[in-house]
């Protein structure tokens, strides 16, 4: 990569994310002569976020739109890598991530919206690994405590002993956090693009949508409520297994399949035992029904974009956000029957307090590693690997911890 007067920018800086990027940002990762500007659409609004977290007055500020190619070009071949919080990304992702492509300078984002990003992989791939860019998707909490909780489970069966495991099962024991409007636009963009085309309800429905090329076997069933032998509790459909299961096959064969071809991962949200327990996760596998039944419809998803969700801009408060927090704990057996367990916890609302802290380590470790690690569309788990983990303790409070054996 050529001499860049920037390392860093933080694009959609005055948005309801974006801010909370550019705060963690300001407080706690531009050290150690980081160069890092923050970019939008309103110059005005830029200098007020720059003066409001006490930057100094020449901090970098640029001024580009999404849908300006010509700013986002200059934009991007004057940085290595860009933090982009503009979604939802199938609406106004593309010439970003193109214009980084072009410029073979790195790319993250908080995509949740697997449709568009193996639309993405089958478009820009090829090229991505030309240049040399990195083009790191779901950098928040989609998908990063779930994708290297996989590979830290891995890493540790096989330091126990030796072979991988041939299936993973994750839970969510905890999820303390709010619902913000990016978060809702992004879900109701993709319920709309499904309506449009038949793509992206098969990419919605195949876990091996991101690895095109290789379907693997019959991976867990998603939707129904169950008895879980994994944790011996009841469990239900956790909302953004469909998006992390994805993540989590891609990473695998980006590495080469080492955990093997027939490798399965299941994902879910757990609900406690007995009789509580059962009721809890009946309760929420009904109402998961009910409201994708609801959101399938044009005439719902208006009402519901109307009447019930978050507006774009909206989300948690400074206190929610502070408050909130979330633990998932990992399991597998390997072939001589031995269970392995590990627990990851994090602090903070899960989507924003949290995610804000998460994408800055990613950017941070991605940085760190210079030009010469493999370039293409990847993920956290191929990408940055166990490499990430002691940005991810600092900035994120997010710790990965073995269970004792």
């Amino acid at each position: 990569m050529k001499t860049r007067d920037l390392d860093l920018v933080v694009f959609g800086a005055t948005g309801f994310t974006g801010r909370l990027v550019a705060e963690v940002m300001a407080r706690h990762g531009g050290g150690e002569g980081l160069r890092w500007a923050l970019a939008g659409r309103s110059l005005a609004r830029l200098q007020a976020l720059r003066d409001e977290l006490g930057l100094p007055p020449d901090h970098p500020l640029i001024e580009a739109d999404s849908a300006d190619a010509g700013a986002l070009q200059r934009l991007a071949e004057r940085t290595r890598a860009v933090i982009t919080t503009v979604g939802p990304y199938q609406l106004h992702g593309e010439p970003l991530l193109a214009a980084c492509i072009a410029a073979g300078t790195h790319y993250l984002d908080l995509c949740g919206e697997p449709a568009w990003m193996a639309a993405m992989i089958r478009r820009h791939e090829a090229q991505a690994r030309a240049r040399g860019a990195r083009i790191v998707f779901s950098c928040g909490f989609d998908s990063v405590p779930f994708d290297l909780g996989v590979r830290a489970l891995q890493h540790l069966a096989q330091q126990r002993t030796g072979p991988p495991l041939a299936e993973v099962q994750s839970r969510v024991l905890v999820m303390k956090g709010g619902f913000s409007g990016g978060t809702a636009a992004s879900l109701l963009a993709t319920l709309d693009a499904m309506g449009r085309d038949p793509q992206a309800v098969r990419d919605m429905a195949d876990p091996f949508a991101l690895t095109p090329g290789f379907s693997g076997p019959p991976q867990p069933a998603l939707a129904a409520a169950t008895y879980d032998e994994f944790l011996g509790q009841w469990s239900a459909p956790f909302v953004m297994a469909p998006i992390n299961t994805k993540n989590v096959h891609r990473t695998h064969a980006l590495l080469g399949h080492p955990w093997g071809r027939g490798f399965v991962y299941g994902e879910r949200m757990a609900c406690g035992a007995g009789v509580d327990g059962e009721l809890r996760a009946r309760g929420l596998a009904r109402q998961e029904r009910l409201q994708n039944g609801v959101l399938a419809f044009g005439l719902g998803r208006a009402l519901v974009r109307r009447f019930v969700l978050p507006k774009p801009g909206e989300g948690p408060n400074a206190a929610e956000r502070e408050a909130g927090r979330y633990e998932i704990v990992f399991s597998g057996t390997d072939a001589s029957g031995q269970r392995h367990q590990l627990h990851a916890r994090g602090r903070r609302d899960p989507g924003y307090g949290a995610t804000s802290r998460v994408i800055v380590a990613c950017a941070r470790t991605l940085l760190q590693q210079g030009d010469e690690a493999q370039a293409g569309i990847t993920t956290p788990g191929a990408a940055l690997g166990l490499a990430a983990l002691p940005a991810l303790q600092q900035l994120a409070e997010l710790r990965f911890e073995p269970v004792a054996a």
